[in-house]
C-alpha cells in the first residue's frame, strides 16, 4: 500500500514537472547560446538567469557549433519553402505540357513526310 502510494505521488509531480515544461523557441537557444560566447556571464549564470540546466544549455551549444560546421564546410543543401516547391511543381507541370506538346508536332510532321513520300 505504502509503495502505490509513493508510486502515485511521484508520478503526479512528473506529470506536473511535464506539463509545466518550458518549451524553446530556436531564436531563444540561439539567444542563450550567443550570450554565453560572448563571455560576460558563466555558464552557471546563464542557466540561472534562464532556469535551464546546464547539460541542456550544453546540448544547445553542441547542436549550435555543429551547426555551423555543416554550413562552412559546404553542407548548404537547405529545406525547400513550401511556396518554392509549389512553384516549382508549378513549371515541372508546364515543361510536361511542352514537352507532350512538342512530341506530339513532332509525330505530326514526321507522318506528314511519309506520306509525301
Amino acid at each position: 500500500m505504502e509503495s502505490k502510494k509513493k508510486q502515485s505521488t511521484e508520478n503526479f509531480i512528473k506529470d506536473i514537472r511535464r506539463k509545466t515544461r518550458r518549451l524553446f523557441t530556436s531564436d531563444q537557444k540561439i539567444m542563450i547560446v550567443m550570450e554565453a560566447l560572448r563571455g560576460e556571464l558563466s555558464t552557471a549564470e546563464i542557466c540561472r538567469k534562464y532556469t535551464i540546466t546546464q547539460s541542456m544549455f550544453y546540448k544547445w551549444n553542441k547542436e549550435f557549433i555543429e551547426a555551423g560546421k555543416k554550413r562552412l564546410t559546404g553542407d548548404t543543401t537547405r529545406e525547400a519553402t513550401s511556396d518554392e516547391v509549389t512553384e516549382l511543381r508549378k513549371e515541372n507541370q508546364r515543361l510536361k505540357e511542352m514537352v507532350a506538346d512538342l512530341m506530339l508536332r513532332y509525330d505530326i510532321v514526321k507522318k506528314s513526310l511519309t506520306i509525301l513520300e
